[in-house]
């Protein structure tokens, strides 16, 4: 009995002795994504791979989420991190709907990657812009989706709601793209990158129209929320597609909790920053993100950790 209350002391000093042996930058976290058969699910993979082989004894666990979802998993302690798109996650920081209240846990890290606001309509369908929608059928995104959020102030400018559509149906790319071929809808509206492999999809079964949003609809929406940009969608992008076409979108960023430690997110900052080009292999769009530009400011505090690593690059 004695050997053993001896080894059983010499484990207990062991295990001790291992507990402050661990680096004290060891973080379990808890990484918000988006919806799995999307860029952000992925994108959320590699950026685990980076963030445990970086820094050693964290833990990263990737969750599917959506734009608005994630903001509000962050602020209530669900996830350290998530990703956001900057016109809802603009939204919750001044604590506009949909969220209920400021979401004053959430801060910036990183801004990634530019996404594009898509509204599809079926050649045949008589659609030739947002505001053409009235009485059709329309598939979007499930609610707590930036997307979704969008689709509502995309019909808003041009005077229309969910109401004035025959159906509204929320599920994910893959329904609405079966939706769409089976003529069950007449309009798709998402926010990705360009080209969509779900509009691609589409446009395989059936001949399609990107539509445009001009300059006046351009400027009502950043009347709603600043968080708004305006791209082109360069003609080619899509089967037979002949010309460029405005349209709208947003930024994809990575926030954090504040009260995620100052040097855990120091060193997530700093090994995304040495390592954009795994990201890029991942998400095309983020090929070629400086540090600069991970910098850009889009409305959301800086997390102190980030502003630190951003002041010593000098971008700041």
């Amino acid at each position: 009995m004695i050997q053993v209350s001896r080894f059983g002391k010499a484990l207990g000093a062991a295990a001790i002795a291992l507990a402050f042996a661990a680096p004290v930058s060891a973080q379990q976290i808890k990484l918000m994504t988006g919806p799995q058969g999307g860029s952000w699910y992925p994108l959320g993979g590699a950026i685990q791979g980076i963030i445990e082989k970086s820094i050693p004894g964290s833990s990263v666990q990737v969750l599917p989420g959506a734009g608005i979802s994630n903001v509000v998993g962050v602020q209530t302690g669900k996830a350290e991190m998530g990703f956001g798109n900057a016109v809802s996650s603009v939204d919750g920081v001044n604590g506009e709907e949909p969220f209920k209240g400021k979401q004053d846990n959430v801060c910036q890290v990183a801004t990634l990657y530019f996404q594009y606001f898509h509204a599809v309509a079926l050649a045949d369908s008589g659609v030739t812009s947002m505001g053409d929608a009235k009485g059709k059928a329309l598939t979007t995104q499930q609610k707590g989706n930036t997307g979704e959020q969008m689709t509502r102030h995309a019909l808003q400018v041009y005077g229309l709601n969910y109401g004035a559509m025959s159906k509204v149906n929320h599920g994910n790319y893959t329904d609405s793209v079966s939706q769409l071929k089976d003529g069950h809808a007449q309009v798709f509206t998402l926010i990705t990158t360009v080209p969509a492999s779900s509009v691609m999809d589409l446009a395989s079964a059936r001949d399609i129209r990107v539509l445009e949003f001009p300059n006046d609809k351009f400027l009502a929406l950043q009347k709603i929320n600043k968080g708004y940009d305006k791209r082109i969608i360069k003609a080619g992008s899509y089967p037979k597609q002949d010309k460029d076409i405005q349209t709208i979108g947003t930024w994809t960023h990575l926030v954090a909790s504040c009260k995620l430690p100052e040097d855990t997110v120091y060193r997530i900052t700093k090994a995304l920053a040495q390592n954009v080009e795994n990201l890029g292999n991942v998400v095309n769009a983020v090929k070629g993100l400086t540090v600069k530009d991970m910098a850009a400011d889009v409305g959301v505090p800086m997390h102190p950790g980030a502003k630190k690593y951003y002041q010593e690059a000098k971008v700041l």
